[in-house]
């Protein structure tokens, strides 16, 4: 019950990272605020938490958007009270290099990715201070601290992430509050087949690919959510603007 009596808000928390962080700071104790896009997974994964008699609800919010996302932040203050966790996590992926990526596709990773992150932070901030205490932890990747192939957007938006976290960990660590990025590598969630499938390759060559890491695998979600509760908790009281991998030792290959 490492999170007992706080109150999280995780974005893109109906799949993938997401949803498996909802699952677990449920689990550890926490009242969980979780945003989406899609209301039939979203309420999915309220009815997982409800049904281990932890206390959830699903707030309908694109994070491009400043005006949902001060929604989603209000709607958990008035369910809630507070919030003490923010997560940073909706995020989308396109391959594509300079000359193939398009304005648009480049803006829906910038929006999503680096804009969302910016934006439900700034809603949520003020609440943290008035608090004198809160966490901040923002969703990466490890192509947001070295590059990757066919991914200019995406490596742009979330090495955008890394340094806004440094940023923002600077300016509100007398404030009470802390920052902090995750850093994962491949993962198993709904975005790792949608990645091969745009890059014309079949699953078992993409895994090929992903085995040739030096631990040999792609990561869990699961994985992933315990590197954000032990950022959540008071294991990390003394971290703020750190970037932690979570990537098998891809950046380390």
């Amino acid at each position: 019950m490492r999170l007992a009596n706080k109150v999280a808000l995780i974005t893109g928390g109906t799949s993938g990272i997401g949803e498996a962080t909802a699952l677990l700071f449920a689990k550890e104790g926490a009242r969980v605020s979780i945003t989406g896009r899609d209301e039939i997974r979203g309420r999915s994964v309220i009815e997982q938490i409800v049904k281990e008699s932890g206390q959830a609800i699903f707030v309908r919010a694109d994070v491009r958007n400043a005006d949902e996302c001060r929604r989603a932040v209000e709607q958990t203050l008035s369910t809630f009270s507070r919030v003490d966790i923010l997560f940073n996590n909706a995020g989308v992926f396109y391959p594509h290099t300079t000359l193939d990526c398009s304005e648009e596709e480049w803006d829906l990773q910038i929006d999503i990715n680096l804009k969302g992150t910016f934006l439900m932070s700034k809603q949520t901030l003020p609440r943290m201070i008035a608090q004198g205490s809160g966490v901040i932890i923002n969703n990466s990747s490890g192509w947001g601290i070295v590059g990757g192939d066919a991914a200019v957007a995406y490596c742009a938006s979330k090495g955008g992430i890394v340094l806004l976290t440094k940023a923002m960990a600077i300016d509100h660590g007398r404030q009470g509050i802390r920052v902090n990025c995750i850093c994962p590598g491949d993962v198993d969630t709904p975005m790792l087949p949608e990645d091969a499938r745009l890059r014309g390759l079949d699953w078992k060559s993409y895994l090929a690919g992903c085995a040739n890491r030096p631990m040999g695998r792609i990561g869990t979600a699961d994985e992933i959510a315990k590197a954000a509760l032990f950022l959540a908790s008071d294991d990390s009281s003394f971290m703020t603007g750190a970037t932690l991998v979570v990537d098998g030792g891809g950046t380390a290959d």
